[in-house]
């Protein structure tokens, strides 16, 4: 579970009701929303709310490292809240996304000789197949 109220309420992030009704839109496990999904559901708890304040409350989100831009195939980019280390499992067919945490190191899969002199910071893996609904049909 991200817990994403929690973490801002700790770090004293001012919670106006439009970024409270924004970070409990994105709050929950396995939540990967586009920014016109989390306005759509802003707005049907707070129907004043703009399309420049859930795009900005994002983008502080973002900027905050609270919440990842999380971009597949050219797809529109989606907004984690995860903030656990983790990677993804995403849908060839329908783009579903779910949070994954596989046992080990990917960075310790990477030999000196393939990094190039680089200091590697940071490791996303995308994994990629067919959610169920899709590899049934």
């Amino acid at each position: 579970m991200s817990d994403l109220l929690g973490r801002l309420r700790g770090r004293g992030w001012r919670m106006t009701a439009q970024r409270r009704v924004v970070a409990e839109v994105l709050d929950g496990e396995h939540v990967h929303l586009t920014a016109d999904e989390v306005l759509a559901r802003a707005a049907a708890r707070l129907p004043e709310i703009s399309r420049a304040t859930v795009y900005n409350t994002l983008g502080e989100l973002v900027a905050l490292g609270e919440v990842f831009e999380v971009s597949t195939d050219g797809r529109a980019k989606r907004y984690d809240p995860n903030a656990l280390r983790h990677h993804h499992l995403v849908c060839s067919s329908c783009g579903a996304i779910r949070d994954v945490h596989p046992a080990g190191d990917p960075l310790a899969d990477l030999p000196a000789t393939e990094r190039f002199g680089f200091t590697v910071s940071d490791v996303e893996v995308t994994y990629r197949g067919l959610c169920p609904g899709c590899a049934s049909l």
